[in-house]
C-alpha cells in the first residue's frame, strides 16, 4: 500500500513542470501513504513521485518503477493477489524477472499484452505507466475502487494521484461545485466520478484512461458490477460448497505478504468469518476491535468472545468523547473529502491500534453489497401485498396517505408500497431530502436533484427485480464513495495496509449470479453465506443481526459534543453555503429531543471541518503539517 502523484505535460508545454516547491509540498501531503520510501522520475513529459509501504520484495520493490531499459516507468498503489500466477505465465512465454515483486509482474503484463491485461488482474490497484516510446500514459484502477485515483487539468498539464489534497497546491482557488454539494447533502458523500471541487474528478472503479501528448483523455470501462438474474440450477448444498471454497481461495491469496498480517473483527459474521478462514492460514493472528464508552455502543464484549471461541488473541480498546473530539482534526484532515459515515470515527481508532502491530489487515467490507446483507433488501419481499393492487391504483392509495395523522397506524406500510423503488430507495444513506435541501442552502438549484445519481443506475437495471436493483445502487454508490473511502483514509492515516477479501473477483463472480430468494430466504439476509459459514465461525454469529459500527454521535450531540457542534457551526467559513440559523435551531431542538436531527447534523458539521481545514486559508501548509504530526 503506498501514494503518488504525478504529472503530465501537453506536447508543446514541454519540460514546463511545476515548480519544485509546489511539487514536493504535493508529494509529502500523502507521506503518511508510504512513510518507509521516497521515489521520483522525471523527464522532460512527466513527473512521477511515490510514497512506499513496503509489503511485498522488501528490498526490491522500490517505485517509481523502471522496465525495458527505461521504456516504461509506473507508480502503483495497491496488491496483485494472484501475481505469482501471472509472473508464472508469463516466465513460460520466455519473460525473465529481476525482482520477486507485484509491482514488476504489473509492468511486464502491460509491456507484453497491453491495455488488455488489466483484465486479468486480481487484487486492488490504482496504477499509471508512462511508455516513454509513445508518450502514451496508461491509468487503471480496481474494479470496486478499493484504491483511489484522482486528476485534473491545470495549464498545460494533467495532475494525477492518490488523494484529492495532494492536487490542492496547484489549485489557486478552490470553486465547490453546486450539484456535488447538493449530492453530498442526501448521500453524505459525492458520488463518483466528481468531487466537490470544480477541478479535480475520480477515475471511476473498473476503468482504465489513456492520456497521450495533447492531454487528451479517453476513458474506457474493463469491468462491470452487475448481477445476472438467471437461475443457476444447483442446490443449497453446492453453492454453500462454493461460497466455503471461493472465500476459502480469496483470504489465501489476501494473506500473501512479507510482513506481518492482522485482522479488524467486529461483532459479526462478516469479519467472523474472515478471521476464521484467516487463521487456518496463520493461527497466530491478531484481532482489533474498538468500542465507545457510552452503553450500548460497543461490540467488544462480543468481538471478544467471538475471538475466544475462535481461538485468537484480540486487542481492543474502548474511544472516549475526549479522545474523539481530540482526534477529530486528524480524522477529518485524512479523510480528504468530505464522507460523513460516523463509522469512519471507530475505524480511525481500530486502525491506529492495528498499526501498532501490523502492517496489513484484513477486514470484511463488501459482504453486504456482494451476497445482500442489508435488512432493508428485504423491504421489497414485505410489500409483496402490494403487487395484487392494479399499478394504476398506486398513486391514489399514496395520496390518501400522505393526508393521514403521522400516528396512524399502517400510514408508513402504505406509503412505501405505493412508491416505486426508484423514488423510495437513494441508498444506504439518506440525509436531506430535497425540500430540507432548501431550507439548508442559501442558493438550492432545483435543476441538480439527487435523482441525478440515481436515475441512471436504475435505468441501467429496469429488468432487476427491486431487491436487486437496491443491490446494484448501492455497489455504484455507498460502496465505492463511501464505504472504501473511509476504508482507505482511516487506515492509510497510520500507514496500515487495509485488504478486502470479500471485494474480489472470483468471489463477485460467484455472488453476482446468486438469486434474490437465497440470498434473503428465511427472513434473513446473505442466507447462503451465513449456511456457508455454520461450520467455520460460531453458531451465536451466524444468526446474528447486523449492527455495523455503532457510534453515540446521537447522544454525544446532546450533551459531550453539543458545544462543539454550536461553536462549529457558529464560526466555520462556509456561511456562503449552508443557512446557519436553520442548524443552529436543529441543533438545539435535537438536543431537546424534539427529533433525531444527529445524522442531518453530523453530514453538515463534517462538511464545514473538512471546508475549513482544507479549503478556507488557501496558505494551509503550515496548519496542516500541525494537525498530522
Amino acid at each position: 500500500m503506498c501514494g503518488f502523484i504525478g504529472e503530465l505535460l501537453h506536447k508543446h508545454n514541454e519540460n514546463n513542470h511545476a515548480d519544485d516547491q509546489t511539487w514536493t509540498e504535493a508529494l509529502e501531503m500523502i507521506h503518511h501513504r508510504g512513510p518507509d520510501q521516497t521515489g521520483e522520475y522525471k523527464d522532460e513529459f512527466v513527473r512521477l513521485g511515490f510514497k512506499r509501504l513496503s509489503i511485498i520484495d522488501l528490498e526490491n520493490g522500490s517505485q517509481p518503477f523502471s522496465y525495458q531499459e527505461g521504456r516504461y516507468q509506473m507508480v502503483f498503489n495497491g496488491e496483485i493477489y494472484n501475481y505469482i500466477e501471472l509472473r508464472e505465465a508469463l516466465q513460460e512465454r520466455g519473460v525473465t524477472f529481476r525482482t520477486h515483486s507485484d509491482t514488476e509482474v504489473l509492468i511486464a503484463m502491460y509491456a507484453h499484452e497491453g491495455k488488455n491485461m488489466i483484465k486479468k488482474l486480481r487484487g486492488m490497484f490504482a496504477f499509471a505507466i508512462w511508455d516513454t516510446e509513445e508518450r502514451i500514459l496508461f491509468c487503471g484502477r480496481d474494479r470496486f475502487g478499493i484504491k483511489p485515483f484522482y486528476y485534473m487539468r491545470d495549464n498545460g498539464r494533467l495532475h494525477f494521484g492518490s488523494e484529492q489534497k495532494s492536487l490542492m497546491p496547484y489549485i489557486d482557488e478552490v470553486q465547490i461545485r453546486t450539484d456535488s454539494l447538493q449530492h453530498y447533502a442526501t448521500f453524505q458523500y459525492v458520488p463518483e466520478p466528481h468531487t466537490l471541487t470544480n477541478h479535480v474528478e475520480k477515475l471511476l472503479p473498473g476503468h482504465y484512461l489513456t492520456i497521450d501528448e495533447h492531454l487528451s483523455i479517453d476513458v474506457t470501462s474493463y469491468s462491470d458490477r452487475s448481477f445476472y438474474q438467471h437461475s443457476r440450477n444447483q442446490s443449497l448444498e453446492s453453492l454453500v460448497n462454493e461460497t466455503k471454497d471461493v472465500l476459502t481461495n480469496s483470504v489465501e491469496k489476501h494473506m500473501r505478504s512479507d510482513v506481518p498480517v492482522g485482522s479488524f473483527l467486529s461483532s459479526g459474521i462478516d469479519s467472523t468469518a474472515i478471521v476464521a478462514l484467516a487463521k487456518e492460514r496463520h493461527p497466530e493472528l491478531l484481532t482489533f476491535t474498538v468500542g465507545f464508552e457510552t452503553q450500548g455502543y460497543s461490540e467488544i464484549d462480543l468481538a471478544q468472545d467471538s475471538a475466544e471461541k475462535l481461538g485468537v488473541r484480540n486487542v481492543s480498546k474502548l474511544i472516549t468523547p475526549e479522545e474523539f473530539l481530540e482526534e477529530l482534526p486528524k480524522i477529518m484532515w485524512h479523510m480528504d473529502e468530505p464522507v460523513a459515515d460516523p463509522a469512519a470515527v471507530p475505524l480511525y481508532f481500530v486502525a491506529k491500534e492495528a498499526a501498532k502491530h501490523v502492517k496489513v489487515v484484513l477486514s470484511g467490507e463488501g459482504a453486504d453489497e456482494l451476497f445482500g446483507g442489508y435488512r432493508i433488501y428485504r423491504e421489497p419481499l414485505d410489500l409483496k401485498f402490494f403487487d395484487k393492487i392494479p399499478r394504476s391504483l398506486h398513486p391514489a392509495l399514496n395520496r390518501f396517505a400522505q393526508r393521514l395523522p403521522s400516528s396512524v397506524k399502517g400510514r408508513g406500510f402504505l406509503l412505501r408500497g405505493t412508491t416505486p423503488i426508484e423514488k423510495r430507495y437513494v441508498g444506504n444513506a439518506f440525509i436531506f431530502n430535497e425540500e430540507e435541501k432548501k431550507e439548508l442552502f442559501h442558493s438550492y438549484d432545483a435543476s441538480h436533484p439527487y435523482t441525478d445519481v440515481t436515475r441512471p443506475l436504475y435505468d441501467a437495471v429496469r429488468h432487476y427485480d427491486d431487491s436487486t436493483k437496491m443491490q446494484y445502487v448501492d455497489m455504484h454508490t455507498w460502496l465505492a464513495s463511501d464505504i472504501l473511502v473511509k476504508a482507505d483514509r482511516m487506515t492509510m492515516a497510520h500507514s496500515l495496509e487495509l485488504r478486502v477479501p470479500f471485494l474480489d473477483k472470483e468471489v463477485f463472480e460467484f455472488a453476482r449470479s446468486l438469486q434474490t430468494d437465497l440470498k434473503l430466504a428465511n427472513n434473513t439476509t446473505k442466507f447462503v453465506l451465513r449456511e456457508a459459514m455454520k461450520e467455520i465461525v460460531p453458531d451465536s454469529i451466524v444468526s446474528r443481526k447486523k449492527l455495523g459500527f455503532p457510534v453515540p454521535i446521537r447522544v454525544w450531540l446532546k450533551d459531550e459534543l453539543y458545544s462543539w457542534a454550536q461553536q462549529t457551526i457558529k464560526t466555520s467559513g462556509a456561511d456562503e453555503y449552508f443557512n446557519k440559523s436553520f442548524l443552529l435551531q436543529m441543533l438545539e431542538d435535537h438536543r431537546q429531543g424534539k427529533a433525531d436531527y444527529s445524522r442531518k447534523l453530523w453530514t453538515v458539521l463534517c462538511f464545514m471541518m473538512w471546508h475549513d481545514l482544507h479549503l478556507a486559508n488557501k496558505s494551509k501548509s503550515e496548519k496542516v503539517s500541525k494537525i498530522v504530526i
